[in-house]
């Protein structure tokens, strides 16, 4: 009995040595062995295209899908389908959740910025990114207008004072070093070119030509201003989607014979050519996901 009496207490000291020589971490050791072990959060804000909507299939991975994917962080979506520039700021939860949103955040007694907010602020220095998509629900009436230019122009006001109360909150929240980096869309009216438009008193060839400068002259430059006042950026989408080539130039298409080469590409990208619907496929949203990515990487560094 003795004998194993000290072979258990060798045993037992063996043990304590082992674990005296352990490393012990405290301060920044700890801190930094607990950053290993919590996400870093990519948040999403937006309207319809912010949730990957397409005709049919309802939410899908969308943007913000292939973003999450391809900076490997944990996406947290706000995105609310109907979602204008001043309901995400005062409308409080959202009335169009659609299920299989990736990263759905819900928010029933909160306005969609309130809630991101809340997110960022409890999550603070692990936010590695924030986009926005928002301001397309603002115009889309304008494309009936019988002024749709005058109409865009009324429009970009609101869309202007929203958008920079918007990047501003965020970026109280966020501090100064997280991207934050506001999206626009194609120019999904073109496809009015070979998709009639409601009212269809309505020219459609007049009310594509007139998207054009639309986007170019008042939307996007106003969305650049507005996230250039907290040092965020604008990815254009509409130029990158070749949005802006002359209608003058043109391509033979097996769908609607010779149309212009931008109406082709937004025919491509979106599904307002063949359905009247102003959401992208998901090569389009793919698209824009490219273009965030590119832009977090140059913003980063990373």
């Amino acid at each position: 009995m003795r004998k194993h009496f000290l072979a258990l207490l060798s045993v037992a000291s063996v043990a304590l040595s082992a674990l005296a020589v352990l490393p012990v971490l405290s301060g920044a050791g700890a801190e930094a062995a607990g950053a290993a072990t919590t996400p870093t959060y990519y948040v999403n804000l937006g309207d319809s295209y912010a949730v990957g909507y397409q005709p049919g299939l309802g939410a899908t991975p969308g943007y913000a899908g292939y973003v999450a994917a391809h900076t490997k962080m944990t996406l947290a979506n706000f995105g609310c389908g109907g979602a204008t520039t001043t309901s995400i700021l005062q409308t409080v939860g959202c009335p169009d959740v659609l299920p299989h949103t990736a990263g759905l955040m819900t928010y029933p007694t909160q306005t969609q910025i309130a809630a991101a907010d809340a997110f960022i602020a409890a999550h603070k220095g692990h936010i590695g990114l924030i986009t926005v998509s928002i301001s397309g629900n603002d115009v889309t009436a304008c494309a009936g207008s019988a002024n749709a230019y005058s109409c865009v122009a009324t429009a970009v006001q609101s869309i202007t004072t929203n958008v920079t109360t918007l990047a501003g909150d965020l970026r109280a929240a966020a501090g100064p070093n997280v991207p934050i980096i506001g999206s626009t869309y194609p120019d999904v009216i073109l496809g009015s070119y070979v998709h009639p438009v409601v009212p269809p008193s309505a020219s459609s060839v007049s009310v594509a030509k007139l998207s054009v400068p639309a986007f170019e002259l008042l939307i996007n430059p106003a969305l650049a201003k507005a996230y250039g006042t907290v040092s965020g950026v604008l990815v254009d989408v509409t130029r990158a989607s070749g949005s802006y080539v002359p209608l003058t130039k043109t391509v033979r298409t097996p769908a609607y014979g010779t149309i212009p080469v931008a109406v082709a590409n937004v025919c491509r990208l979106a599904w307002y050519c063949s359905k009247g619907d102003i959401h992208a496929k998901t090569v389009g949203y793919v698209l824009i996901g490219t273009l965030i990515v590119a832009r977090y990487h140059a913003m980063s560094g990373k």
